[in-house]
């Protein structure tokens, strides 16, 4: 018999719901109705989750967002994506390959050049069981890249759209930094940028970029995006349309990061995502996320 063979199966959920942001405390820093949006994310979550008719959302909240929002509001449902002949983007994660080096984060973080205080992919730590018999767990946890995403439903300028291959996207030239789409994820995949940066550490860090979302903008600098909006984990899509893997997937020392295109039966990631082994966070909610992981 082994040491852990009757130990309780361990809860992921509960350990991304102690990382999740303060959503009161996240929305009272911005200049945006704090109840508005704590009302709309829990309702957003009703819409996926089917307890709600997006219909029935709009009613309740479209002349509240006008007042709020005025000409930035972007009334009615947001257009389904057309499914084209191209990849689906999935990521899985064999959590028992993973070691908790947290090389994904550093080669996240170098690659994408974030600012202090965001990480787009992280790796949360719990220890489980009662002392003599206790282990640590590790879960990393980028975007889930949701296929029903809670943060496209509340956000009332539509920045945050589904792209066809699978990719929750910002577009950081409609974002106002309003943050309801942080407080209304579930995964606390979200951050906003303050416009904070390593140039006192490093000279010269703000000149050299990382384009968001295939996109270039050219030196950090007041007043321009992505600073004074929200930022996330994008599955590296500079990378991908290089014919390259995300940088945390190439870095894993572990080996325990595979991506690929789940559209295709035959891929690695639609095979170990058909496994046993294989589940995804909060799936009760019905967001279905495109990160799966490998118990």
């Amino acid at each position: 018999m082994g040491l852990f063979s009757n130990e309780k199966k361990v809860d992921y959920d509960k350990i991304v719901d102690k990382m999740l942001p303060d959503a009161k405390k996240e929305m009272d820093e911005s200049q945006y109705d704090t109840q508005l949006g704590l009302n709309m994310a829990r309702d957003a979550r009703k819409v996926i989750s089917g307890k709600l008719k997006i219909e029935d959302f709009h009613k309740v909240y479209s002349s509240s967002l006008t007042k709020e929002f005025g000409n930035y509001y972007a009334s009615g449902t947001p257009e389904e994506k057309k499914k084209g002949d191209g990849p689906k983007w999935a990521m899985v994660i064999d959590l028992k390959k993973c070691v908790g080096c947290d090389t994904c984060t550093v080669s996240c973080k170098a690659e994408n050049r974030t600012p202090p205080g965001i990480s787009y992919n992280v790796v949360m730590e719990s220890l489980e069981g009662e002392f003599p018999n206790i282990k640590a767990v590790n879960l990393p946890r980028p975007c889930m890249q949701c296929d029903k995403p809670a943060c496209a439903q509340v956000c009332p300028t539509r920045a945050t759209y589904k792209m066809e291959n699978g990719i929750v996207a910002i577009d950081n030239d409609r974002c106002i930094g309003c943050r309801y789409c942080i407080v209304a994820c579930p995964y606390g995949a979200r951050s906003f940028d303050f416009g904070e940066s390593y140039e006192q550490e490093m000279i010269g860090y703000n000149d050299v970029t990382s384009p968001e979302y295939g996109k270039e903008r050219g030196s950090r600098e007041k007043g321009k995006t992505p600073i004074g909006t929200v930022r996330k984990c994008s599955f590296c899509f500079h990378r991908l349309q290089r014919g390259e893997e995300p940088a945390c997937v190439e870095t894993c020392i572990g080996d325990a990061r595979f991506f690929g295109d789940i559209s295709d039966p035959n891929s690695v990631v639609s095979k170990l995502a058909a496994s046993p082994r294989a589940f995804r966070l909060k799936e009760e909610l019905g967001t279905h996320p495109n990160v799966i992981y490998l118990r």
